[in-house]
């Protein structure tokens, strides 16, 4: 690998770093989403302790999934407007690299938000303390995947005419795994049953979604830039 690739890698993350701290709506956005959304539901529910505690796990991952995809439409869609992407493109990086960069760019500004949103969200909804780090450790898996399959999701659709409707549309049966094991491995962590083996199979979803989306999602961008 050439010497200078890891360096262009840090340099664009670092970029998406500082446009996200410059433009903070997106990922306050999120976050006041995440939260509010997960508020809705007692209202909804009712003030049941027990119901609120056995509906928490599928409340925490689908309001994290949804708020996740709130940033999604512009992560390529505005350097496209102004032509930085091209210049991302002739940057040295090969375009699955690029893909990669803005990928963890978005889990460091909406994923890693969400992580620290989601602990006083869990403890409001009646989430025993003990199964917090298996929330917060289901949910740094799952939210890298969503970061990796709607960056992929982003790619494919950029350019298209509303992309934006067709980003959801893309991603929410993709990511249904992530969903179905995050909280399958915190409602057996309630019970007291064995949560291991979900981790596991997000882990291994998150290992196949590494290689694999940024592949997709460099071949997204290289079409829309030429």
């Amino acid at each position: 690998m050439n010497a200078s690739i890891p360096a262009l890698l840090a340099a664009v993350i670092g970029r998406d770093l500082r446009l996200a701290v410059r433009h903070g709506a997106d990922t306050l956005g999120a976050v006041l989403f995440f939260i509010l959304a997960g508020a809705l539901f007692p209202l909804a529910l009712g003030p049941s302790p027990e119901l609120l505690r056995r509906m928490a796990p599928g409340i925490v991952w689908v309001c994290a999934l949804l708020a996740a995809l709130l940033p999604l439409d512009r992560l390529f869609g505005s350097e496209l407007e102004d032509g930085s992407l091209d210049q991302l493109m002739l940057s040295g990086l090969p375009p699955a690299l690029v893909a990669l960069a803005k990928m963890v760019a978005h889990w460091l500004t909406t994923g890693l938000p969400l992580l620290v949103a989601a602990a006083p969200l869990a403890i409001m909804l009646g989430l025993p303390l003990p199964v917090l780090p298996i929330l917060l450790g289901g949910l740094a898996l799952g939210t890298a995947v969503l970061s990796l399959i709607g960056g992929m999701a982003a790619s494919i659709v950029l350019g298209a005419r509303r992309g934006g409707v067709l980003l959801p549309l893309l991603v929410l049966p993709l990511a249904t795994p992530a969903l179905i094991f995050g909280a399958a491995a915190l409602d057996a962590a309630q019970t007291g049953l064995s949560w291991a083996p979900d981790l596991e199979l997000l882990g291994a979803f998150l290992a196949a979604a590494l290689p694999l989306c940024p592949l997709a999602a460099g071949a997204g961008l290289r079409a829309a830039v030429e």
